[in-house]
């Protein structure tokens, strides 16, 4: 901590100032951490640079977006060239519906788009669709899932599940959000036997929930459940969309939801959202064909804005083959195993867990499949083992997972690595 300390006093600095204006100081607390957050100056890459000259091996990745690294040459180019033009047109252009045609290409349940500006916001505007369509009002999501702030489904993400997770949700809020166990289809069975839903939401991978998969035939049973059920199955894929494959979870598992929430990836480094689906329940947003109240309102000053459009296209299309996803699932499952070994060698319970190229540890002995088991782990040996690394060169957000980006090479992967096995030596001392 000293040597943290030491080397980031620009940062402190910062900082100071920045609790003045933002509350916790921080634009996001997401990205808080103890004693202070170091203040980013410059990105390429694999790296990030701090105000204070320090270099860190960044495995946070924009929140998990930057697939291809920080400022690769074939986005920025691209971007460039169309800041040119025009940052914001405010009508309608070419590359929005190229984009939308390449996301329809690689996503096997898309077969419409619609972009927003965030994944909460695609998150909200696709809950709005499925009650439209199903003429249903309640609607279940899974324990520790993160599906943005949007009030209805801002509800048992972290434990204790029945604890709002923020003040200022009223009950009317919530009161048809329904809260299902992950990875438990026995219980899941005889909660949707009790409730008709107009979607159930869930994110094939937990993020904030831990990195958890899940089991593939949790999933499958879980759309033979919606299918009888009326209910729509969405797939939240902020994270997983264009990760674990070109056609995101719903490839990767072979389980296709109605419905698919985009995100990061997408957006190439810019901000974005979409929801994706099928004609038939896309269209309830075409006022032309159902006229208020039976049409679901959508829209925003910036969807589909042309630098967005002109940074995601350039994405897909460089993701579009599957080699790059593919060396990444390969880098990461290698990597886990790599991590997991170290904490062994020193006989310490710790779980990595994770899939493709996203990864995650959990100081515990127990196996984990939900977020209970996240949150009965040591969350203080967690937080001590991301400060240590960032303390030396190596970033992942205090106790958060981390994901692979093209730009990451051996070395970033052996320095991650080395400094596991230098903490575990500081570990091994201290208790």
């Amino acid at each position: 901590m000293n040597h943290y300390l030491d080397d980031t006093q620009k940062s402190k600095r910062l900082y100071e100032r920045a609790k003045h204006v933002f509350p916790a100081g921080v634009a996001y607390f997401v990205r808080h951490m103890e004693p202070y957050p170091f203040y980013t100056v410059k990105a390429k890459g694999s790296k990030l640079v701090d105000v204070d000259g320090n270099e860190y091996i960044d495995f946070w990745m924009g929140h998990f977006a930057l697939i291809l690294g920080h400022s690769p040459p074939t986005i920025m180019k691209q971007v460039k060239r169309q800041i040119e033009k025009g940052t914001h047109y405010g009508t309608c252009h070419e590359l929005e519906i190229t984009l939308a045609e390449q996301a329809a290409k690689m996503v096997p349940s898309a077969e419409m788009v619609r972009f927003t500006n965030s994944g909460t916001e695609a998150v909200m505007y696709t809950i709005r669709l499925a009650r439209s369509y199903t003429k249903r009002e309640k609607i279940a999501k899974l324990e520790g899932g993160w599906h943005g702030g949007y009030d209805a489904l801002h509800v048992a993400v972290k434990p204790p599940l029945n604890l709002a997770q923020s003040s200022g949700l009223t009950e009317g809020a919530m009161k048809d959000t329904v809260v299902l166990p992950f990875n438990d289809i026995n219980r899941v069975e005889k909660a949707m036997r009790r409730e008709k839903f107009a979607a159930v939401v869930v994110e094939p991978v937990l993020g904030a929930g831990g990195c958890i998969p899940a089991e593939k035939e949790f999933l499958k049973a879980l759309r033979e459940l919606c299918s009888e059920n009326g209910a729509l199955l969405v797939f939240d894929e902020v994270i997983t969309g264009f990760r674990l494959a070109t056609g995101g979870a719903q490839q990767f598992f072979n389980v296709l939801p109605d419905l698919t929430v985009l995100g990061k990836i997408l957006g190439g480094g810019f901000p974005v959202g979409a929801i994706t689906g099928p004609r038939e329940i896309m269209e309830f947003m075409d006022p032309l064909l159902y006229e208020r109240p039976k049409f679901s309102f959508h829209g925003g000053t910036f969807c589909a804005n042309p630098v967005t459009m002109t940074a995601g296209l350039a994405m897909l299309r460089a993701l579009e083959n599957g080699e790059i996803i593919s060396r990444l699932n390969r880098r990461g499952d290698k990597m886990r195993q790599e991590l997991a070994d170290v904490f062994e060698r020193r006989s310490l319970s710790v779980q990595v867990v994770g899939v493709g190229s996203l990864f995650h540890t959990h100081f515990t002995d127990e196996e984990i499949k939900d977020v209970h088991a996240v949150f009965r782990a040591d969350r203080e040996k967690l937080r001590q083992y991301h400060m240590y690394l960032t303390a030396n060169g190596v970033f992942l957000l205090t106790a958060k997972m981390g994901a692979l980006s093209a730009a990451h090479n051996e070395q970033d992967v052996d320095k991650l690595l080395s400094e596991t096995e230098n903490f575990t030596k500081e570990l091994r001392r201290c208790y």
